[in-house]
Formats: structure tokens, C-alpha cells, sequence
């Protein structure tokens, strides 16, 4: 099911601010599927299932349902095999996990998405609330395990079957904004208001290792780990028109600055398939694309670049598809062929 444009845009009824590429392998009718969460200032918020439908050469929308507070994170469940039941990972103020059923629309116009609550997960037993989670990631080697960060100083490392957390730890010294797992490793990272990039073991979760400290504290909002090689992590600090490359055997200091952006960076996104290309997007509307072939030569100019029309909220690269970009920007989601 091959896409035939070079830009895909679908237009949603409400701001776009959270993306997720679907993860579930060996099944055609989901090669091209995304999560969209709704950016609503106010309690009731959405998050729609969109898919390629090949009759219109276009992405529709196969389910929508109800989320409390807007997503700061969607994500299906990392299922290469296609063997796994079919879910969607929300944070929020709570960590959920939907489950997904697909079925044919009773029109008969194509594909429906059946959309339930699987699991609620909220790790203090002395309340029925929780601090809002900032962020969370599903570990690609082990898909009963989800991280969530959050603005309490805390992550969480949970397991989906048992509902349980596996442990729960006092990452930063003030809010954490993003965690992310490496691929291959017993490692994850995290970022936050401190102004830290810190390396946790899932085997030794006693200990962390500070990787990077921004300069004068700056807060770290995003921490994202290249998909081939796990000894390099990218960050981005708060309204910085760069993007920080971090070399994990080369401590404080950053291996490089991708600065090719004329205003703030709001989101990165390693390739899935190559070891040497990055993403990034930000508030002066471009999305670049960055060979760091050369390292550790200085990268200059981005071998790629689209301007969308407005600034971009957020980025995500298909796993699957490794030609597909999605980006977030006002009620549009955009996919660029890359």
C-alpha cells in the first residue's frame, strides 16, 4: 500500500499538539497510522485514530474519543511482529493504555477503529489524583515496560501486565520533562527543569549519571537517543534555536549544535534507520533534516528543509515507513516524504 504524494496533509477539528506513529508490524491496514492528541485549553480533550485510506489517497479519521486534559504524549505499543493486542499509550494526568479494535465501518466506507480504556495507572495510593505527567516512552525491547515522567521531580517505570510499578525514583531536582529508553540497552534518560540530561540503569536505579547541564540551568525539554548507535542522545533547552548532540562517553561537554533554526526548537526526531540523520522543527515553521555523517566535524546547513505555515508543534519519523515525517502544526497534521 504505497502512498502517492510527496505531502499528505489531514486536518483536524482542533489544535494538533501530540503524534504517534502506529509500531505494529506484518499488518497492511495499519503500515499508515497515527494518533493525534487535541491541544484544547480545558479539561475535555480528544485524540483521534487516522489512517491512509488508499480509495481517497488521503488520511482519514477512523475513531475519536475523550481524553481529560490535552495529551502530552500518544503511543502505540511497539510490535514489530504484529503478535501483540493492539494499544495506545496517553499521558496526561494519569498514564492510560488503550486498547484498540479495527473493524469495518457499518456504511461500508472502510476501516472503524473501536477505541476502549484498557488500564489507568496512578502510582499514589493515598489519593485518587497524581501530578501531571509530562512525558512518557515504551520500551521498544520490552513492550509490558512504559516510563513516565513527571512534574513532581519523579519517574515511573511501569509494567503494563501487572498494572504495577516496578519502581518509581526521584530523577531531578525539580520537574522532569522527558524520558526516553535506548534501544538495545538497560538504559534510559531523562530531562528537566534543572537543566540536566541524566542516564539511569534499569538494573542499578540507585545511581544516575549526569550526561549534560545546560548553561545557567536552562531548562531541558526534550531528551530523544538515536535509534542505531545509543552512545549519542539529542536534548533541546527552553527557546533555544539549536539542538544539543551529546556523546554519552564524552560527559558535560556537547559533541555539537545543530543551528540551523531562526526561533525556538520544539521537537527532534532521530531516524529510525540510520545512525547519522536527525530531525528537528521549531516555532520559525521549518522542519530540517541533518546528516552528521562527519562527525565530529561541525554540521552546518541541514541537507533538507520544508517550511510548513506555521510554527511546528511536534515531530514524529515512522518507524515503519522511513520515508514518512509527520509534523503538528495549528489543526493540521502534516506527513512529508523524505
Amino acid at each position: 500500500m504505497a502512498l502517492k504524494k510527496e505531502i499528505y496533509t489531514h486536518d483536524a477539528p482542533w489544535s494538533v499538539y501530540a503524534l504517534g506513529w502506529s509500531m505494529r508490524g506484518n499488518d497492511p491496514a495499519v503500515q499508515h497510522r497515527l494518533a493525534l492528541g487535541s491541544f484544547i485549553e480545558q479539561y475535555s480533550n480528544k485524540v483521534a485514530v487516522v489512517r491512509y485510506a488508499p480509495e481517497q489517497d488521503a488520511f482519514v479519521r477512523t475513531a475519536t474519543f475523550d481524553h481529560p486534559y490535552p495529551a502530552t504524549k500518544v503511543a502505540w505499543i511497539p510490535d514489530e511482529t504484529g503478535t501483540k493486542e493492539d494499544l495506545l499509550a496517553t499521558t496526561g494526568d494519569f498514564l492510560r493504555v488503550w486498547r484498540v479494535t479495527t473493524g469495518s465501518s457499518p456504511s461500508g466506507s472502510g476501516l472503524e477503529d473501536a477505541i476502549e480504556l484498557r488500564n489507568l495507572f496512578n502510582n499514589n495510593k493515598n489519593s485518587e489524583f497524581c501530578a501531571p505527567l509530562t512525558s512518557m516512552d515504551w520500551n521498544r525491547d520490552d513492550a509490558t515496560m512504559i516510563g513516565t515522567s513527571s512534574i513532581d521531580t519523579t519517574c515511573t517505570i511501569w509494567n503494563v501486565e501487572t498494572q504495577q510499578a516496578r519502581t518509581q525514583l526521584i530523577a531531578h531536582d525539580e520537574e522532569v520533562y522527558d524520558i526516553a529508553f535506548a534501544r538495545g540497552w538497560d538504559r534510559f534518560a531523562t530531562a528537566g527543569q534543572d537543566g540536566s540530561v541524566r542516564m539511569f540503569d534499569l538494573r542499578e536505579f540507585e545511581h544516575s549519571t549526569i550526561l549534560y547541564e545546560s548553561a545557567k540551568r536552562v531548562p531541558l525539554l526534550r531528551v530523544a537517543w538515536n535509534e542505531q548507535d545509543p552512545n549519542f542522545l539529542a536534548a533541546i533547552e527552553s527557546e533555544a534555536p539549536y539542538t544539543t548532540i551529546i556523546d554519552i562517553r564524552m560527559h558535560a561537554k556537547p559533541v555539537m549544535r545543530l543551528a540551523g533554526h531562526a526561533a525556538s526548537v520544539t521537537a527532534v526526531a532521530w531516524a529510525p534507520h540510520s545512525s547519522c540523520h536527525i530531525c528537528s522543527a521549531g516555532d520559525d515553521t521549518q522542519a530540517l533534516i541533518w546528516s552528521l555523517a562527519n562527525l565530529p566535524k561541525p554540521v552546518e546547513e541541514p541537507i533538507l528543509a520544508y517550511s510548513a505555515a506555521a510554527e511546528i508543534n511536534n515531530l514524529k519519523w515512522s518507524s515503519l515507513n522511513h520515508d514518512w515525517v509527520a509534523i503538528a502544526f495549528e489543526k493540521k497534521m502534516q506527513l512529508l516524504r523524505v
